[in-house]
């Protein structure tokens, strides 16, 4: 039997994309405590995906919505990577409230700025996981605002997604300007 990269990328991609999930679970976490949900997309959910990035790319400032769209169409795989809204009760001020209580009582959608931290030190292991394997990613905030919109990761108020491709050109860099 002959296998050929072809024929494995699809696999491969897959087994990237669960070892950047792994990087992002076991990261460092704030008090070690984790509000993460983490989920892999593939096939027909990166389509729907696309569509939704196109249709939100009418609004205001979210023109390169579109671009994204398009991009994540090359995608042979998207992770998504999200915080839950929850408050770790430091009372530390570093979201711009005196305490915790201050900050749920005045602006109960203010995340907590420790578990955005902690969904960019996660995200920054993913993505050396990929870098470690050869695999084109990029970040995209705009792909979590509409999986967030899509309610992809129920719960989250965060999303990030990273598209992985394995071609010969890497289809998130390079990208036209709107």
């Amino acid at each position: 039997m002959i296998e050929t990269e072809t024929d494995l990328r699809n696999a491969t991609l897959r087994q990237v994309a669960q070892l950047m999930m792994n990087a992002a679970r076991t990261a460092p976490k704030a008090r070690g405590v984790d509000h993460l949900e983490l989920a892999l997309l593939t096939g027909d959910t990166i389509g729907h995906l696309a569509d939704r990035l196109v249709e939100m790319s009418a609004g205001p400032g979210r023109g390169f919505f579109a671009r994204d769209g398009a991009n994540i169409r090359q995608a042979g795989a998207v992770v998504l990577f999200g915080t839950r809204r929850a408050t770790l009760g430091l009372d530390c001020g570093w979201c711009g409230f005196p305490t915790c209580a201050a900050k749920e009582q005045q602006a109960p959608g203010a995340p907590c700025a420790f578990n955005m931290n902690d969904l960019g030190i996660a995200v920054g292991s993913a993505v050396s996981v990929a870098a470690d394997h050869r695999m084109d990613c990029r970040v995209m905030y705009s792909i979590g605002v509409a999986a967030r919109d899509l309610d992809l990761l129920p719960g989250c108020h965060a999303v990030l997604g990273v598209p992985l491709s394995a071609g010969s050109k890497n289809p998130f860099f390079d990208r036209k300007p709107l």
